[in-house]
C-alpha cells in the first residue's frame, strides 16, 4: 500500500482556488475566478466611526511568491493603480525591502513596507484569511508619509493625518525600521 504524502511534502500550498465550485457561494466564486484571471484581486474596506478605510490583496503570495499588501487611507483607485505595480513587479521577482524607505511604491511621495504581526490579520485581513484556510501567509502594510516627506513615527509629521493609519507592526514602525 503507497503511503500519501501530504501537500507541504511537495511543496504546494492548498488554498481555496483548489476548491471545487459547488462549495463556494456567488462571492467566493467571484472572488476566486478575478484571482484565476489576474492573478490578484483588491478588497477595499470603507472607513468609518471604528477606523480608517483600507485596501488589501489576494493572491499575490499563491501566484507572485512575494507578500500580501494592505494599505490605509488611500482613494481606491490609487490603491488599485500600487498594486498592479507591485504585482507585476512581484512577477518579475522584485520586491520591496522591508523597513527601509523606497520610492518603488509612489511616484511623488517615498514609502516604506513593514511586516503585518499576526495578531492584526483577523481584524484586516478576511478574504486572506479565507483563501489561505488561516494566517499562514505574509502580509506587509504600505506606510505612506506626509505631503513633506514626513513618516508617522518622525518628529514634524503632519498631525491632520495621525489617525489615517494604524501601526500594524509587532513592535511599533519606529522599532521596525532598518535604514
Amino acid at each position: 500500500m503507497a503511503h500519501i504524502k501530504p501537500a507541504w511534502y511537495f511543496n504546494v500550498m492548498i488554498t481555496a482556488l483548489d476548491a471545487p465550485a459547488n462549495v463556494l457561494d456567488a462571492d467566493e466564486k467571484s472572488f476566486i475566478a478575478k484571482i484565476r484571471q489576474h492573478g490578484w484581486f483588491d478588497t477595499a474596506v470603507s472607513g468609518d466611526d471604528e477606523g480608517p478605510g483600507f485596501s488589501y490583496t489576494s493572491g499575490l503570495w499563491v501566484n507572485a511568491c512575494q507578500p500580501e499588501v494592505i494599505m490605509f487611507s488611500m482613494k481606491r483607485e490609487i490603491a488599485h493603480d500600487v498594486f498592479w505595480d507591485l504585482f507585476r513587479d512581484a512577477q518579475a521577482g522584485k520586491g520591496l525591502e522591508q523597513g527601509v524607505q523606497t520610492d518603488q511604491v509612489f511616484a511623488n511621495l517615498p514609502a516604506y513596507a513593514f511586516p503585518v504581526a499576526k495578531r492584526y490579520y483577523r481584524e484586516y485581513l478576511g478574504w486572506n484569511r479565507w483563501l489561505y484556510a488561516g494566517d499562514n501567509f505574509p502580509c506587509i502594510q504600505i506606510v505612506w508619509s506626509d505631503r513633506e516627506g514626513v513618516f508617522p513615527w518622525q518628529e514634524g509629521f503632519d498631525l491632520t493625518f495621525a489617525n489615517d493609519q494604524p501601526d500594524l507592526t509587532e513592535s511599533g514602525w519606529a522599532a521596525s525600521v532598518s535604514d
